[in-house]
């Protein structure tokens, strides 16, 4: 298993730790294979990545520990279109680009929507936890 940033690894050890979750060689090697990933994987795609060096971890474990992250925010689920949930581990601000030909998920930055208003009307509502910004078309490789 390659070294990811320190950083990342004591920040991801210190969320599990803070929410119960004890450290575990299969849950490091989740997360390690989410971060490095730059495709947006299915827990199908990062289950067979970690199948070749765990092979007694199995793709329910991978799932239900994807969905552990996301709800401690470790990372976050990319919306689709009726197709298999997607993963980012990138936390960082930025949006995303869906081709709907290849379904390549690629990762942009715009600053200007970092910080999209809140209709007034939906904020008095409800309680807003995350803003995402998601373009569908044709990619570059694609067009």
């Amino acid at each position: 298993m390659a070294q990811i940033d320190n950083d990342k690894m004591v920040m991801f050890e210190e969320r599990c730790r803070k929410a119960g979750l004890k450290v575990t060689h299969q849950r490091k090697a989740i997360y390690q294979t989410l971060i490095e990933s730059k495709l947006h994987p299915s827990a199908d795609q990062v289950y067979r990545q970690i199948k070749r060096s765990i092979s007694t971890i199995s793709l329910d474990t991978v799932n239900r520990t994807l969905q552990k992250f996301n709800e401690l925010g470790l990372a976050f689920t990319v919306e689709g279109s009726g197709e298999a949930r997607r993963y980012d581990g990138n936390m960082h601000d930025h949006q995303h680009f869906k081709c709907i030909k290849c379904r390549r998920i690629i990762d942009f930055h715009h600053g200007e929507f970092d910080d999209i208003d809140i209709p007034p009307a939906i904020a008095k509502i409800y309680k807003i936890l995350r803003k995402t910004v998601y373009f569908e078309g044709i990619c570059d490789k694609c067009k």
